[in-house]
């Protein structure tokens, strides 16, 4: 929010440029400034877009978009070439990204794609919070967005930098390459109970909310949906909460930027804690059962996810 606050002006054009889709932050940081966005897929869609453009004032690139699908580095490099002839900055959206791109893509760091500013969060993929957007990139930029960040009180309190020196201090390449592997063993479990409703990108694990909707009307025997495919995600991250103590991305405090479970780097030592990646699997399957029993009374729904009123 802050950078486009400062670095786009109402009616000014903004790409947004990932393998999938934006994150709803960036399209709403440009609306809310009242910019042109336009929503890009891949390099060849981002080519034949910006070529049509009389001029644009920024390209936003996500380099592991919110599927984490992973844009490769010649595309990242031709993007940001394109951008630069086209005179948009360019600001990388890189909350994954940052680390995950260098650690198991052998991708430059953020700073080394040439872009002109950057962001990163610091509350996963090796890093151990708090939750902090940590900007960088050219001096007078981040100076101006810095500024614009304090007016509106969304600075991090100076009390807390040490925290954001420590997770620095500690973090290690190796730890991101762990939490991949920890999260394809629980996909290798996973694999054989729900097969080819089970999405795998490099680096997680996914069920899409329409295919989690339909395993459980199948299981419990239901023909028509009583519920949309969100809130059977939502009721499924609720199960697994009240019966299991798995918190999932449903139920820390923001919503997610997709509808679909996400699996996604897993601490080694608590998928140990929790009894192993079989447990993990037998969790979510017997959840996805509970949640087809659920669904024969739709209010049962409402009420674990909503309570009684």
């Amino acid at each position: 929010m802050a950078t486009h606050l400062t670095l786009v002006s109402p009616g000014d054009v903004v790409i947004g440029v990932s393998a999938s889709h934006s994150h709803p932050s960036v399209v709403r940081a440009a609306q809310h400034v009242g910019a042109q966005f336009i929503d890009i897929a891949g390099l060849g869609a981002f080519w034949d877009t910006i070529a049509t453009q009389r001029s644009v004032a920024l390209v936003v690139l996500t380099r592991l978009a919110v599927t984490y699908d992973i844009l490769p580095l010649e595309a990242i490099q031709t993007i940001v070439r394109l951008a630069g002839d086209k005179g948009a900055l360019v600001y990388v959206d890189d909350a994954g990204g940052a680390r995950v791109g260098p650690a198991a893509f052998d991708q430059p760091r953020m700073l080394e794609l040439g872009v002109d500013v950057g962001a990163t969060g610091l509350d996963k993929y090796g890093t151990i919070g708090p939750r902090f957007g940590l900007l960088a990139g050219r001096k007078d930029l981040v100076g101006r967005i810095r500024a614009k960040g304090f007016e509106f009180g969304m600075e991090a309190r100076q009390m807390l930098y040490p925290a954001v020196v420590r997770t620095l201090e500690q973090y290690d390449p190796a730890r991101v390459r762990a939490l991949i592997a920890t999260t394809k063993q629980i996909a290798s479990e996973l694999r054989p109970l729900l097969g080819n409703r089970l999405h795998e990108t490099p680096t997680t694990v996914q069920i899409a909310a329409d295919n989690i909707l339909e395993i459980a009307m199948e299981r419990g025997g239901v023909r028509e949906a009583p519920v949309v495919p969100y809130e059977a995600s939502a009721a499924l991250s609720m199960l697994l909460l009240r019966d299991y103590g798995m918190l999932m991305v449903h139920f820390v405090g923001v919503p997610p930027g997709t509808a679909d479970l996400l699996i996604k780097f897993v601490p080694p030592e608590t998928l140990e804690r929790f009894g192993g990646a079989g447990k993990y699997a037998e969790a979510v399957d017997r959840s996805l059962t509970c949640l087809g029993e659920l669904l024969r009374d739709p209010e049962s729904v409402r009420e674990l996810l909503l309570g009684r009123n």
